[in-house]
Protein backbone atom coordinates (compact mmCIF):
# COMPACT_ATOMS: atom_id res chain seq x y z
CA UNK A 1 0.00 0.00 0.00
CA UNK A 2 1.05 3.64 -0.98
CA UNK A 3 1.49 5.87 2.11
CA UNK A 4 -1.85 7.53 0.96
CA UNK A 5 -3.65 4.30 1.04
CA UNK A 6 -2.01 3.89 4.61
CA UNK A 7 -3.21 7.36 5.83
CA UNK A 8 -7.14 6.79 4.24
CA UNK A 9 -7.28 3.41 5.78
CA UNK A 10 -5.97 4.69 8.95
CA UNK A 11 -8.54 7.53 8.74
CA UNK A 12 -11.24 5.53 8.08
CA UNK A 13 -10.57 2.97 10.59
CA UNK A 14 -10.03 5.76 13.18
CA UNK A 15 -13.91 7.46 11.77
CA UNK A 16 -15.37 3.91 13.13
CA UNK A 17 -13.68 3.85 16.41
CA UNK A 18 -11.63 0.92 15.03
CA UNK A 19 -8.60 1.18 16.86
CA UNK A 20 -7.37 -1.99 17.12
CA UNK A 21 -7.73 -3.03 13.82
CA UNK A 22 -6.08 -0.32 12.77
CA UNK A 23 -2.99 -1.48 15.30
CA UNK A 24 -3.16 -4.86 14.32
CA UNK A 25 -3.09 -3.74 10.71
CA UNK A 26 -1.09 -0.72 9.62
CA UNK A 27 2.03 -0.61 12.43
CA UNK A 28 4.99 -2.07 12.38
CA UNK A 29 5.16 -4.74 15.65
CA UNK A 30 8.11 -2.13 16.93
CA UNK A 31 6.51 1.20 16.27
CA UNK A 32 6.85 4.20 18.20
CA UNK A 33 4.28 6.69 19.30
CA UNK A 34 5.30 9.96 21.39
CA UNK A 35 3.30 12.06 22.96
CA UNK A 36 4.01 15.75 22.97
CA UNK A 37 3.79 15.36 26.91
CA UNK A 38 4.54 12.26 29.09
CA UNK A 39 0.79 11.40 30.58
CA UNK A 40 0.05 10.72 34.29
CA UNK A 41 2.28 7.84 35.49
CA UNK A 42 2.92 6.79 31.88
CA UNK A 43 6.23 7.64 29.60
CA UNK A 44 6.29 10.25 26.79
CA UNK A 45 7.28 7.79 24.66
CA UNK A 46 5.34 4.18 23.98
CA UNK A 47 7.84 1.76 22.05
CA UNK A 48 5.92 -1.38 20.61
CA UNK A 49 2.46 -2.47 19.95
CA UNK A 50 1.90 -3.97 23.08
CA UNK A 51 2.74 0.07 25.01
CA UNK A 52 0.60 1.55 22.27
CA UNK A 53 -2.23 -0.10 23.14
CA UNK A 54 -1.47 -0.03 26.76
CA UNK A 55 -1.68 3.83 26.04
CA UNK A 56 -4.61 4.07 24.09
CA UNK A 57 -6.39 1.52 26.99
CA UNK A 58 -5.17 4.18 29.72
CA UNK A 59 -7.10 6.90 27.73
CA UNK A 60 -10.14 5.62 27.19
CA UNK A 61 -10.71 3.99 30.73
CA UNK A 62 -9.32 7.70 32.21
CA UNK A 63 -11.93 9.92 29.41
CA UNK A 64 -15.61 9.31 28.45
CA UNK A 65 -15.97 10.73 25.04
CA UNK A 66 -18.79 13.23 23.71
CA UNK A 67 -17.84 13.34 20.27
CA UNK A 68 -15.32 12.69 17.88
CA UNK A 69 -14.00 13.88 14.79
CA UNK A 70 -11.01 12.90 12.09
CA UNK A 71 -9.76 15.24 9.21
CA UNK A 72 -7.66 14.73 6.14
CA UNK A 73 -5.14 13.01 5.52
CA UNK A 74 -2.42 15.22 4.33
CA UNK A 75 0.32 12.87 2.83
CA UNK A 76 3.98 14.10 2.28
CA UNK A 77 6.70 11.67 0.72
CA UNK A 78 6.36 8.72 3.40
CA UNK A 79 4.82 10.44 6.00
CA UNK A 80 1.00 12.11 6.59
CA UNK A 81 -0.57 14.19 9.03
CA UNK A 82 -4.14 13.48 10.70
CA UNK A 83 -6.14 15.78 12.63
CA UNK A 84 -8.57 14.67 15.82
CA UNK A 85 -11.00 16.74 17.80
CA UNK A 86 -12.68 15.13 20.90
CA UNK A 87 -15.00 16.74 23.43
CA UNK A 88 -14.03 14.32 26.44
CA UNK A 89 -14.47 14.65 29.99
CA UNK A 90 -11.61 13.55 32.36
CA UNK A 91 -13.09 10.77 34.34
CA UNK A 92 -11.02 10.95 37.84
CA UNK A 93 -11.28 15.40 37.39
CA UNK A 94 -14.93 15.05 36.36
CA UNK A 95 -13.54 18.11 33.64
CA UNK A 96 -14.49 18.75 30.50
CA UNK A 97 -12.72 20.04 27.60
CA UNK A 98 -12.03 19.72 23.98
CA UNK A 99 -9.24 19.17 22.83
CA UNK A 100 -7.80 19.66 19.14
CA UNK A 101 -4.50 17.25 18.09
CA UNK A 102 -2.32 16.52 14.61
CA UNK A 103 -0.65 13.16 14.45
CA UNK A 104 2.09 12.99 12.19
CA UNK A 105 2.51 9.46 11.00
CA UNK A 106 5.79 7.83 9.05
CA UNK A 107 5.95 5.13 6.82
CA UNK A 108 8.42 2.30 6.17
CA UNK A 109 7.99 -1.05 4.37
CA UNK A 110 4.27 -0.42 4.19
CA UNK A 111 3.77 -0.22 8.18
CA UNK A 112 3.09 2.83 10.34
CA UNK A 113 6.56 2.75 12.40
CA UNK A 114 6.16 6.27 13.90
CA UNK A 115 3.30 8.39 15.21
CA UNK A 116 3.86 11.83 16.70
CA UNK A 117 1.24 14.00 18.30
CA UNK A 118 1.09 17.81 18.73
CA UNK A 119 -1.52 19.71 20.87
CA UNK A 120 -1.41 22.25 23.62
CA UNK A 121 -1.06 21.07 26.46
CA UNK A 122 -3.59 22.63 29.37
CA UNK A 123 -5.90 24.04 26.48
Amino acid sequence: MSTLDIANKLVDLCRQGKNEEALSTLYAEDAMSVEAVAMPGAPQEAKGLAAIRAKGEWWFTNHEIHSASVTGPWPHGNRFIVGFQYDVTNKPSGRRMKMDEVGLYTIENGKIVREEFFYVVGA
